[in-house]
């Protein structure tokens, strides 16, 4: 039978012994992961390997010739993969709680939904978990393209044993969120005072009568908003999802372009991937003229490019500073090596936080 004489019938046919074949070659995958972990624990290894990762994302989207939609190749397997590491032993991830906040969609963006997500209350706590092994990961925010640096995660990586494992961008997208999905019905909105900032001119416009209220944080405002009728809830789609929540109204921020910047931290430092980014901390003597420059020389002199800087109090003097920042490569790379040998004797302080996998922008 060509394909101009087959029915709807016989094409669905089709598609569930694609289905059926589909779902026999995940669970053999399945056994070659189980096969994989009863190795990593012979020897004590990670699980979760940021580059290995990378490396099957890259190669499938290398491979791809359509019609599937290339954009959701890495949603595709990124959930495989979580499923699978599910049967080794699983991964737990520690996030600033609770559910449904921007930074649990950061943990998902990264390691999937079938990982264990440890909900905390602060960003210290995070690492305190990791550090006290109670989970292998943590999540925490760093950067926000509108609101800049958050200070608090650079002054932890000061003192934290911990390196950074990985990067996540996750793009703010929020949503009008209620139970019923109906703009009509909307009486009241609550939301992190962020988000309301964030989302001033759409409600200005849209909800001028409905007075606003602030809450701790957006997966606690779609938790709101799921206890009454007439209140809306402004938070992620994954709070929607959560909360049992209808969409009123989606990309309800001003900015489209908004994102922030999470970091995944561990114990354990991770394997060299194909895109490396290296970070580091250092502190130089503020009397000296000229310090910072010299600080920053080596990078220069050695080709290695900065991509970012921040200076944070050391807290320990008065006007004594202490350097973050990142720059491409792996701190195996020989010039990035001999930049960092030679920027040792200008600092009073220098430490490497990892070398990681550089994250691709978020849609």
């Amino acid at each position: 039978m060509s394909d101009s004489e087959k029915t709807i019938g016989d094409w669905r046919a089709k598609i569930d012994r694609i289905d059926q074949e589909i779902l026999e070659l995940l669970n053999e995958r399945a056994r070659c992961v189980a096969e994989i972990g009863r190795l990593k624990d012979a020897d004590q290894s990670s699980i979760y390997v940021a580059s290995r990762e990378l490396e099957i994302f890259e190669r499938l989207e290398s491979r791809h010739r359509g019609p599937f939609p290339r954009e959701a190749i890495r949603n595709v397997f990124r959930e495989i993969i979580s499923a699978s590491r599910s049967v080794e032993r699983g991964v737990r991830v520690a996030f600033l709680g609770p559910e449904a906040t921007y930074t649990h969609q950061a943990g998902i963006q990264q390691f999937g939904r079938m990982a264990e997500f440890v909900p905390t209350a602060t960003i210290d706590e995070i690492f305190r978990v990791v550090e006290e092994s109670r989970a292998e990961y943590g999540v925490v925010p760093i950067e926000n393209s509108q609101e800049g640096v958050v200070s608090h995660t650079l002054d932890l990586f000061v003192e934290s044993p911990l390196t950074i494992s990985a990067e996540v961008h996750v793009p703010i997208h929020h949503n009008l969120l209620s139970k019923s999905g109906d703009l009509r019905r909307v009486r009241a909105v609550c939301s992190h005072p962020q988000a309301l900032a964030q989302c001033r001119r759409w409600l200005e416009l849209n909800l001028p009568e409905a007075p606003q209220y602030p809450t701790p944080s957006t997966a606690l405002a779609a938790e709101r908003a799921a206890r009454s009728e007439e209140t809306a809830a402004i938070a992620s789609p994954v709070a929607g999802e959560i909360y049992g929540l209808q969409v009123v109204r989606s990309g309800i921020e001003d900015d489209a372009s908004n994102t922030t910047r999470f970091l995944v931290v561990s114990r354990e430092a991770p394997r060299r991937s194909s895109r490396d980014i290296t970070s580091l901390l250092f502190s130089i003597q503020r009397d000296e003229v000229g310090a910072l420059h010299r600080a920053l020389t080596p990078f220069a002199l050695h080709g290695v490019n900065l991509t970012r800087i921040e200076s944070r109090p050391t807290r320990v003097r008065a006007w004594e500073y202490v350097f973050f920042c990142d720059f491409e490569g792996h701190v195996e790379d020989p010039k990035v090596a001999q930049a960092i040998e030679e920027l040792r004797p200008c600092c009073d302080f220098v430490k490497v936080l990892g070398s990681y996998p550089r994250a691709e922008d978020a849609s």
